[in-house]
């Protein structure tokens, strides 16, 4: 099924068949109290369809976009894609303004053929500035301990990609199928929401910073979005759907723009 073209980055993104929805329907509802505007996004990037699989079989493709922006978050995104049973993604990454001390928030949740990957976080600007992650992480650890218990644990990540994680990094990997989905309603849907709910409350709390404050998170940030860009797992897949052209600019222009 074919979705019409959105023209503004406010729409609600509707995917049929997107197993990823609701949590998407989280995310846009809890961020209506702080009255976002809509964020400026090239139209041929608020949504694409391809198709991917063998000629014979091909298999429909819809990547969209859902973006806004408030006065202490520079750019809230969602990558939101799906491609039946080769891919279902949600990536929603809120990037604040370097006028707050706010971390990131991150979630990636990935639906592949051989299983789900699923991730939470609060991402630091700076991870050795304990002024900065100090209030995060004391809030946020007793979230993560509660969840941790509930699920497999993913597995070790890169040394180089310790710096932009926090200490509760919720990373897992579940597989497909009825046990998959009762632990992604049982836990991962109602983590997301408490991740989600604190880093709303931190932006609520937060204070404007000093120039030279501002300037260290904004180095912060773009060390984040540079590494975050060149790293990007999704780059293959989108390459595949779209080509490289496209994929690039998608990355450096809309998902990682700093």
């Amino acid at each position: 099924m074919s979705l019409p073209l959105r023209t503004s980055s406010l729409d609600p993104v509707q995917i049929p068949g997107w197993r990823w929805q609701p949590f998407l329907d989280t995310a846009v509802t809890a961020m209506a109290s702080l009255q976002p505007k809509a964020y400026p996004i090239e139209e041929r990037f608020l949504q694409k369809e391809g198709s991917t699989g063998s000629k014979a079989k091909p298999i429909p493709v819809t990547t969209a976009t859902w973006a806004c922006s408030t006065e202490k978050l520079r750019q809230v995104r969602c990558a939101c894609v799906e491609a039946g049973g080769a891919a279902s993604v949600l990536n929603f990454v809120i990037n604040p303004s370097c006028r707050f001390d706010l971390p990131f928030f991150g979630a990636d949740l990935v639906t592949l053929p051989n299983g789900h990957l699923l991730a939470l976080d609060l991402q630091p600007v700076n991870k050795t500035d304990p002024d900065h992650t100090s209030p995060v992480w004391e809030r946020l650890m007793p979230l993560f301990e509660h969840w941790r218990a509930e699920l497999p644990d993913g597995g070790p990540i890169p040394d180089e990609a310790q710096p932009y994680f926090s200490p509760a990094f919720l990373w897992t990997r579940i597989p497909l199928g009825e046990e998959g989905d009762a632990l992604i309603e049982r836990v991962i849907r109602p983590a997301f929401t408490d991740y989600l709910q604190l880093y709303l409350a931190l932006v609520e709390e937060a204070e404007p910073v000093d120039d030279d404050r501002a300037g260290l998170l904004l180095s912060g940030q773009k060390r984040y979005t540079a590494y975050r860009s060149e790293k990007d797992p999704a780059r293959g897949m989108l390459t595949r759907f779209y080509g490289s052209e496209w994929t690039e600019s998608y990355i450096h222009g809309v998902l990682f723009d700093l």
